[in-house]
């Protein structure tokens, strides 16, 4: 898949998923100009990349195809925390 068919998937998908499972905590809904892509790759037939919304509830979603199969997965996270750590 390519990347600009894969972007226009993931960014379906995630609006669908907000407006679906999380809009009603909210009380907001999404669209796609709404949503982000953070980070994106692409290896042989497989396509992944990480996208974000304008909502800041500190989620971001993984979107991940596997060409193999025809499969498209969908992780959901929460940042739970930022921190500044030193290296010694």
């Amino acid at each position: 898949m390519g990347n600009e068919i894969f972007f226009e998937f993931a960014i379906k998908a995630i609006v669908h998923h907000y407006n679906t499972y999380i809009a009603k905590y909210h009380r907001q809904y999404i669209t796609e100009k709404d949503v982000y892509v953070v980070w994106a790759c692409k290896t042989l037939q497989n396509n992944k990349a990480l996208l974000s919304t304008t909502v800041p509830d500190g989620r971001y979603y993984e979107i991940t195809y596997n060409g193999d199969k025809h499969e498209a997965y969908l992780d959901t996270y929460v940042k739970e925390s930022n921190e500044k750590i030193y290296i010694e």
